[in-house]
């Protein structure tokens, strides 16, 4: 006899029975009195907290006001301070918009709604057509309650904050529509690649050099932009133009490439920018000679023109054309034969 068997022998001698029932019951405790809120006997008290209820309504739809006001005010947006504070700006109206609202309704409930406790008895999932109508007498009850029509000024506090609370985030959309170069998809087939420019290494003005054929051996990868970026300044685009025009240079030996007529004895340069999001492509796998982006793990085969064999992005690095020049340096035959980035950004024409 097993210690189980040898338990359930005992407690047959000595009279116990199995079961999941329990022997005793709780007795309902019930529910607590009620304790009425002060402003129910103090109706000076209930009209300050409908106060409240309309100047917080009212504070969220001043708030997305102020931000669209301030998004026109504002310098242009041609520097990233100037790009800083609009955002700064329109973050908040968008928080203390929606934010206001939602206290609003909280406290609206809280203090000027019924706190009487509510009981309801559990049922089987399936609800009987008592119950619905139940519920719908509830919710009869809830606006009865919340007192809409005795309250236009909550009631219009409310309709001015929903209505205004979505402008900090359309405003900016839609302003944009309007703008001469806003939806100028052609800017970004275009970068300051050009016939003869050459290739220099990424870095501070004083630090970037231009690159001689020589110095890319195999296996070597070099972060690469035009020459003449680094005199840009960042009123005249020098952002801008860096997001579209890097590169990575890099070297394989020819018999791994699959289309070695397209590299300059092996050498290959392509934009780092992925066609999925934009992100930078910089993470390169020697032995696969595969590029990885960090984001969002697209994979590009630089052996074979820089397709796609893993991940999101739906077409190839786009590949910029290299040459040398009389002095044995690295330059570009032109810009980019296709438009770099995103795929979707030449959706639009």
């Amino acid at each position: 006899m097993d210690w189980s068997e040898e338990v359930l022998s005992n407690d047959i001698q000595h009279g116990s029975t199995l079961s999941n029932e329990p022997e005793e019951r709780f007795e309902n405790p019930g529910l607590p009195p009620h304790k009425p809120r002060k402003n129910e006997s103090k109706p000076s008290l209930k009209k300050l907290d409908s106060a409240i209820v309309t100047g917080i309504f009212s504070l969220s739809a001043l708030a997305s006001i102020a931000a669209v006001v301030l998004y026109f005010v504002l310098p242009d947006y041609t520097t990233l301070a100037n790009i800083r504070v609009g955002n700064l700006v329109l973050g908040l109206g968008l928080a203390i918009g929606f934010g206001g609202i939602g206290i609003a309704a909280i406290y609206w409930a809280r203090a000027l709604m019924d706190d009487s406790p509510k009981v309801e008895e559990r049922h089987t999932s399936r609800t009987s057509a008592e119950a619905q109508s139940e519920a719908i007498e509830i919710m009869r009850q809830g606006v009865a309650e919340s007192g809409v029509a005795r309250r236009p000024f909550i009631t219009a506090a409310l309709g001015g904050a929903l209505a205004l609370v979505p402008l900090p985030f359309i405003v900016p959309l839609v302003a944009n529509l309007g703008e001469e170069d806003g939806w100028n998809i052609g800017k970004l087939k275009h970068t300051m690649w050009a016939k003869g420019t050459r290739l220099m290494t990424d870095g501070p003005h004083d630090a970037s050099r231009p690159i001689k054929k020589e110095d890319v051996t195999i296996g070597s990868v070099f972060h690469v932009i035009p020459e003449g970026l680094n005199d840009l300044s960042h009123e005249e685009g020098y952002a801008d133009e860096k997001a579209k025009a890097v590169v990575l240079l890099i070297r394989l030996d020819e018999k791994d490439l699959k289309q070695p007529e397209k590299s300059l004895d092996g050498i290959v340069a392509f934009s780092k920018i992925c066609t999925h999001v934009g992100c930078p492509v910089a993470l390169y796998e020697q032995q696969t000679h595969h590029l990885l982006c960090p984001c969002h793990q697209s994979t590009f085969d630089v052996a074979d023109g820089a397709k796609v064999v893993f991940g999101p992005a739906k077409r190839p690095l786009p590949q910029l054309p290299i040459t040398v020049d009389e002095e044995g340096y690295l330059i570009a035959e032109g810009d980019f034969p296709e438009p770099v980035g995103p795929s979707y950004w030449e959706r639009k024409k």
